[in-house]
């Protein structure tokens, strides 16, 4: 039985799965594969993903493959209740409310398992997290699953390491359509979408900082040079920050950049990256947000102890006054800034990170007499078939190798 919070809801986040599906020509194609297929027909299928109306799409086409879908966010803030409620009204069995608490926000993934799913997509491990703890009861059917993020990605390879991990995960994070397309791209513009709409405020001219230059801060860095702004990359691995350098960024130590800063971005997947000493110095009215997975980028808990008045000053807004007068601005509580305060990456972008998804999920169902208990890379025969799809889809065509062409790389002798 779904939990939802309002089904009245449904008609609005009808129109929205309709709008985003007309958009995702590459999962259409893989739904028109699994309809007549049936890759998942008798399988559940247990989905945490920000729990929107891309999502909703997915989860749409694994029942048309013969799933039956259990799906829920993965984070408290990007849910949206009249998707929930669509998508439950569509028959997938949904769990998510808008705005529950970390202990509601948990049992709602616990529903969600409590199916005994052959299969996950899970995007930041919690579903791992609870399959190997509180739920293990629920991991008896496991087959595999799909990691969607960075940070779940190295958690995985740290239970591999050991030997915790539940089952066979695929890092669909490090895929090509994946790192290259969604999250340089898709973070690149859903990041600024989200803090402009929040703060109403202009990025020309301003000095941004954004702290970790992998893909996701690439494109963070790329859209807000675009727009104007003087862009300073903190970072900890030196040829990120070389990288960095070269595409025209100056690279400086967050303890430096916090005293110039007026909006600051982390994308990193690591915790503590901006805390009290960084507080302590920062401008007036600066705006600090996250576009990494977990809320532990910014340390807000310190920020609250340290402030004299915290004052909700917008929607998604919250200002920190500090003892000497200086109001420090945090958007969406310090969480993923583009799904709490936005609508989260473009259809386009999640058309192919979740066709990656959803092709990997047919992979395992393939494989799983075969499969070790281990982190597995998306074989390129997928991320190719996505990239040509997608590819054919606007209208765009590119070269092939001729036999010669290909004799010739894959060989050492020059004629």
């Amino acid at each position: 039985m779904s939990r939802i919070k309002d089904a009245s809801l449904a008609p609005s986040g009808r129109k929205k799965i309709e709008w985003v599906r007309s958009f995702m020509p590459a999962l259409t194609e893989i739904e028109k594969q699994f309809e007549a297929e049936k890759p998942f027909a008798g399988l559940r299928i247990a989905v945490s993903v920000h729990l929107e109306a891309k999502t909703a799409n997915l989860g749409l086409v694994l029942a048309k493959g013969g799933a039956e879908v259990y799906l829920t966010g993965c984070n408290p803030l990007s849910t949206q209740d009249d998707v929930a409620a669509a998508v439950a009204e569509m028959g997938v069995e949904t769990f998510g409310i808008y705005g529950v608490t970390p202990k509601e926000y948990e049992d709602l993934l616990a529903e969600t398992l409590a199916c005994h799913p052959h299969l996950i997509v899970d995007d930041g491990g919690d579903l791992i997290n609870l399959l190997g703890g509180r739920c293990s009861e629920y991991a008896d059917q496991l087959i595999g699953g799909c990691e969607e993020t960075t940070t779940g990605i190295h958690r995985l390879k740290a239970r591999e390491r050991e030997g915790v991990l539940p089952c066979p995960m695929m890092a669909v994070n490090d895929a090509k359509a994946k790192h290259y397309y969604d999250n340089k791209y898709g973070t690149g513009q859903s990041v600024w979408t989200a803090i402009m709409d929040t703060t109403n405020l202009i990025v020309a001219g301003k000095t941004v900082v954004v702290a970790g230059y992998g893909w996701c801060g690439k494109g963070t860095a790329m859209r807000a040079k675009g727009m104007g702004a003087n862009v300073i990359v903190t970072e900890i691995d030196p040829f990120k920050a070389l990288d960095a350098t070269m595409d025209g960024f100056r690279i400086m130590t967050m303890d430096e950049a916090a005293k110039v800063g007026d909006i600051f971005v982390t994308v990193t997947g690591c915790k503590d990256v901006i805390v009290p000493r960084h507080f302590e110095v920062m401008k007036d009215q600066a705006v600090l947000c996250n576009a990494g997975h977990f809320d532990c980028e910014v340390d807000i808990a310190s920020l609250r102890k340290m402030a004299v008045k915290e004052e909700t000053r917008r929607k998604n807004i919250v200002g920190y006054t500090l003892p000497d007068g200086r109001t420090l601005n945090v958007l969406g509580e310090g969480r993923l800034v583009n799904l709490a305060c936005g609508m989260g990456h473009p259809a386009e972008i999640m058309d192919m990170s979740f066709a990656v998804q959803a092709l990997s999920l047919k992979w395992l169902v393939d494989h799983k007499d075969e499969l070790e208990t281990k982190v597995y890379k998306i074989p390129d025969s997928i991320d190719d078939e996505i990239g040509r799809a997608k590819l054919q889809a606007m209208g765009l065509a590119i070269d092939t190798l001729t036999p010669e062409q290909e004799a010739y790389l894959n060989g050492w002798k020059v004629d």
